[in-house]
């Protein structure tokens, strides 16, 4: 009977290969399996061995390549058939990238899981916009939520934006209309700074700065697409650049 492999939930980070952590980079290019996500960047993809087996489990809005239950499936019978398998997620396997189902799907049937880090989304996205999510002027709290999820209209998030908070909306791009009326119903002030990175950390990335309630409009008119980070708050306005930015954007 076969060793039984390990699964290893490995984080890729926020797309460069430089950004990604020397244990993430040697098992890449040591697996012979990878299971990877869609928003994992090719140049990531390209360290791996040339003889390794790519296996795509892209997700997309309303349209899953594969089932959660059937990624964790797959994971588990590569593993018991012996091989080593690197689940491969962008930004960090535990934040917001179902890493802690798999480990635990992983657990259940008796697989050994390991868990490498790796930055996360809103770190590597902030630092490369030169976005500081804390500041001793600005900002002492920093929340993470998904913008995209069942029952967001119900979420109660009075006080995770505001004066001396960041907040970072991951998946926000396609329901921004509902998070900024969401967040100026909850009290936040319009004319909040807002950020909108996109392609954080990749050659590709923009940064669009504007006010909270001009946000849906700033993301239709710039035709943002994911993946994209929204950060929320006083962070985002800390320099010449971003105030003329928002500037602009007041104006129109």
């Amino acid at each position: 009977m076969a060793q039984t492999g390990t699964i290893y939930l490995v984080g890729a980070g926020p797309g460069d290969p430089d950004l990604l952590t020397i244990r993430a980079a040697r098992l890449i290019e040591r697996a012979r399996v990878i299971v990877h996500d869609g928003l994992v960047d090719p140049a990531i993809l390209a360290l791996a061995h040339p003889e390794a087996e790519l296996v795509s489990v892209a997700k997309r809005r309303a349209r899953h390549t594969m089932p959660q239950d059937d990624i964790n499936a797959l994971l588990v019978r590569i593993a018991r058939s012996g091989e080593d398998v690197v689940r491969l997620k962008g930004g960090d396997p535990l934040i917001f990238g179902r890493g802690g189902e798999e480990a635990e799907a992983a657990r259940a049937a008796g697989v050994p899981v390991e868990v490498v880090p790796g930055i996360s989304a809103a770190n590597g996205a902030a630092a490369a916009a030169r976005i500081a999510l804390t500041h001793r002027e600005a900002s002492s709290i920093v929340t993470f939520v998904a913008g995209q999820c069942k029952g967001l209209a119900e979420q109660d998030w009075a006080g995770l934006a505001g004066k001396g908070r960041t907040l970072v909306i991951y998946m926000g791009v396609k329901t921004a209309p509902q998070i900024a009326e969401k967040l100026i119903e909850d009290g936040l002030a319009p004319d909040m700074p807002v950020a909108v990175i996109e392609n954080g950390a990749r050659p590709t990335m923009r940064v669009l700065r504007g006010l909270l309630a001009g946000l849906p409009d700033l993301i239709e008119r710039e035709a943002v697409v994911s993946p994209a980070l929204i950060v929320i708050g006083e962070v985002t306005a800390r320099d010449d650049i971003a105030l003329a930015a928002i500037a602009r954007e007041s104006a129109q």
